[in-house]
C-alpha cells in the first residue's frame, strides 16, 4: 500500500465533509482527525498511556525542537521516535519550517535553505530541504512533511508569489531527498498567503510532483476566519480525492468544525495544552476559566456532560485550588480534559458525517458552545 493509504469511506451530502481512514506502519486512524501536539516527544501533561484512554489515535512532534535536543542521532540510536515516547500509533513530524520562520531576525532565508539562531543557547544552523528530510528520516515518523517557507500574515502579494515558487523548488528536493525511503509518506504543503490566485497555482504544483497527502499551510497565522475559509474553498476543491487534507496549525472547534466542512481530513494545534496550562477549559456551554474566583465555591464538574477522569472525580473548585497552588495535577487535569474534548468532538463530527446532518450538529454545537455570532 506505500507508505500510507487513505480511504475514503463517505461524504456527507449536504456538505462534502469527508469521513475516512489513514492506514500506516503503525496502525491506522479515523479521519476527520484531531491530532494532540507533542511538540518534544510528549504531549505536555500527557502519559501516552492516558492520550490512548482518550482516545487519541495519532500525535504530532517537532522536528525542529527534535533536531534542538536531545538530536535526531540519539532518536534514532534508541530506534526512533515511536520507541523513544514509547508510542506504538501513527506519529507525524512537521519540517521544522514554521519554527525557523518564526524566528523573526533569527534567521535568513536563502535559495538554499534557511540560516537560524537557536532559540537555546544562540548557535547557527542551517536547515535545508535535504536536511529536513535527512532529520525527519532519522526519526521515523509515519508521515514527514516538505521544508516549506511560511510567510507572516499580512504580506505582499510579489513577496508571496517568490515564497510560493521557492516552496515548490524546495518541495521537489525534499521528494529527491526522500527518494527510496518507503516507510514514510512524505506530504507537500501548500503555500499562498491569503491569495486565491497563489495558492490554486501552489496546489496544482505540488500535485503535479505527486505526493501521498498535502497540508495546508499558512493559515491561522493571524487573519480572519473568513479570509481562511474563502481560501480553504478555493484550495480544497483542486486537491485529490484520494490523499488525505491536512489543515495545519488549526484547532479551535469553530476551525475544527467548519475546516471538515470544507473538505479537510486532519487538524493538529496546541490549543488544548496551552489553554489547560493557563486555567482555562473547553466545556460544551463554552469557555471557561476554572482559575476565577467565581469557581473557588463551585463543586460541580468542569463539564458535566463529559466522561472524563477529571470530569469523574474533581470539581471546579478543587481544580482550581490546584492551579492557584502551582500544583502539577491541576494543569494535568485541565490539559486532559481538553484534549479529550476536542478528541470526541472529531468522534461527534464523524458520527454526524455518517448521518449526514453535520450542518445542524453544527447549528447546535454553536448555539450550545456561545458561538451564536458565528452563526
Amino acid at each position: 500500500m506505500g507508505a500510507i493509504k487513505y480511504e475514503l469511506i463517505k461524504k456527507c451530502k449536504k456538505t462534502g465533509a469527508r469521513l475516512g481512514r489513514v492506514y500506516t506502519k503503525y496502525g491506522c486512524f479515523d479521519t476527520p482527525a484531531f491530532m494532540p501536539v507533542g511538540t518534544q516527544a510528549t504531549v505536555k501533561a500527557m502519559s501516552p498511556d492516558e492520550l490512548k484512554d482518550i482516545g487519541a489515535q495519532i500525535v504530532l512532534a517537532n522536528t525542529y525542537h527534535l533536531y534542538m535536543r536531545p538530536g535526531p542521532g540519539i532518536i534514532k540510536e534508541a530506534g526512533g521516535l515511536h520507541k523513544f515516547m514509547n508510542w506504538d500509533r501513527p506519529i507525524l513530524t512537521d519540517s521544522g519550517g514554521f519554527q525557523v520562520f518564526s524566528l523573526g531576525n533569527l534567521r535568513n532565508i536563502k535559495e538554499e535553505g534557511v540560516t537560524f539562531k537557536s532559540h537555546i543557547d544562540g548557535s547557527t544552523h542551517l536547515f535545508t530541504p535535504e536536511k529536513s528530510i535527512q532529520i525527519q528520516n532519522e526519526l521515523g515518523a509515519d508521515i514527514i512533511m516538505c521544508f516549506d517557507e511560511c510567510v507572516p500574515y499580512p504580506s505582499p502579494f510579489d513577496y508571496v508569489e517568490q515564497s510560493v515558487a521557492r516552496t515548490t523548488r524546495w518541495a521537489k528536493r525534499c521528494k529527491l531527498a526522500h527518494t527510496g525511503i518507503e516507510s514514510q509518506a512524505l506530504f507537500g504543503i501548500v503555500q499562498g498567503g491569503t491569495y486565491k490566485e497563489l495558492r490554486e497555482r501552489s496546489a496544482k504544483e505540488l500535485i503535479e510532483i505527486d505526493f501521498p497527502g498535502y497540508a495546508i499551510g499558512g493559515l491561522s497565522v493571524g487573519e480572519p476566519a473568513e479570509e481562511m475559509y474563502e481560501i480553504l474553498e478555493c484550495t480544497v476543491p483542486i486537491l485529490p480525492e484520494d490523499k488525505p487534507r491536512y489543515l495545519m496549525g488549526a484547532g479551535s472547534p469553530d476551525y475544527l468544525i467548519d475546516g471538515v466542512i470544507r473538505g479537510i481530513d486532519m487538524f493538529d494545534c496546541v490549543l488544548p495544552t496551552r489553554l489547560g496550562r493557563n486555567g482555562t477549559v473547553l466545556t460544551s456551554k463554552g469557555r471557561i476559566i476554572v482559575r476565577d474566583a467565581k469557581y473557588s465555591r463551585d463543586f460541580t464538574s468542569m463539564d458535566p456532560e463529559c466522561d472524563c477522569y477529571a470530569c469523574k472525580n474533581f470539581s471546579r473548585a478543587y481544580i482550581r485550588h490546584l492551579l492557584k497552588c502551582n500544583e502539577i495535577l491541576g494543569l494535568r487535569l485541565t490539559t486532559l480534559h481538553n484534549i479529550k474534548f476536542l478528541l470526541d468532538l472529531m468522534k461527534k463530527i464523524r458520527q454526524a458525517i455518517i448521518e449526514d446532518n453535520l450542518d445542524e450538529f453544527r447549528k447546535n454545537f454553536f448555539n450550545s458552545f456561545g458561538y451564536n455570532d458565528k452563526l
